[in-house]
C-alpha cells in the first residue's frame, strides 16, 4: 500500500528551501544589501585642548568611530584614541598615535584647497598619510583622518575614514574647535552615504 499523504520530514525540508528562495528573491528584488550600514551625513563641532596645558582631566584626544572626546592619561592607551592636540614649536598640531611613539594606524592627511562639503572621499594615496610626525594645522585646510584599527561588525579588523576642518585655532590658550564628520562603514574612503 503507498501512503497518500508526504512524510513530515520531506514537507519540512521543502518548505525550508521555499522560504530561503522567497528570501532571496526578495532580499535581490529590493536591491539592497542586507550587510549594508545606513548612516547620515552628521558633522559636529568639538572643542580640545592641547596636551601641553598643565590641567589634568581636559579632553585632550578624539576617537572619530566613536564620535567621541578623551583625556589621555598615557599616551600608551592607544585604541581609545586616534589624534591627540599638541604644542609644537608655537604651533597647535594634530599627534597621531605613532608621533608619540606608540603603535597605532591612525594617520592625518593635510588637504589644501579642498572644502569640507566638497570633501567626499578621504584619499587612496597612502602617501598623502601622516602618522610618524605632528600635523601642524592651518585654517583653511581639510584633514581626512584614517582611524586606528578595531574589530568592526562582522569580525574583520576595520579602519574608518573621517574628516575635520579647523574653526578656531588658540595656540596661546592651546584650544582647537574644530567641525568633523565620520563614516561607520569598515574601510571605505567614502565620506558620504553611498545609498
Amino acid at each position: 500500500m503507498t501512503p497518500t499523504h508526504t512524510p513530515f520530514r520531506v514537507r519540512s525540508s521543502v518548505a525550508l528551501v521555499g522560504a530561503a528562495a522567497v528570501g532571496l528573491c526578495g532580499l535581490s528584488a529590493c536591491g539592497k544589501d542586507p550587510f549594508a550600514i545606513e548612516w547620515s551625513i552628521s558633522p559636529d563641532t568639538i572643542e580640545l585642548y592641547s596636551i601641553a596645558r598643565p590641567e589634568i582631566g581636559l579632553p585632550d584626544g578624539f576617537n572619530f568611530y566613536n564620535r567621541a572626546r578623551v583625556t589621555i592619561e598615557a599616551a600608551s592607551a592607544t585604541g581609545r584614541w586616534d589624534i591627540a592636540l599638541g604644542t609644537r614649536d608655537g604651533q597647535l598640531v594634530l599627534l597621531p598615535p605613532a608621533s608619540l611613539g606608540v603603535n597605532g594606524a591612525a594617520k592625518v592627511a593635510p588637504l589644501s584647497g579642498a572644502t569640507f562639503d566638497d570633501l567626499t572621499e578621504a584619499p587612496g594615496d597612502t602617501t598623502l598619510y601622516i602618522g610618524a610626525n605632528p600635523v601642524p594645522l592651518e585654517l583653511g585646510t581639510i584633514y581626512a583622518i584614517r582611524t586606528n584599527q578595531q574589530v568592526g561588525s562582522f569580525g574583520t579588523y576595520c579602519s574608518y575614514y573621517a574628516k575635520l576642518e579647523p574653526l578656531d585655532i588658540d595656540v596661546e590658550n592651546g584650544k582647537l574647535r574644530f567641525v568633523f564628520d565620520s563614516s561607520p562603514v569598515c574601510n571605505d574612503r567614502s565620506l558620504v552615504p553611498r545609498n
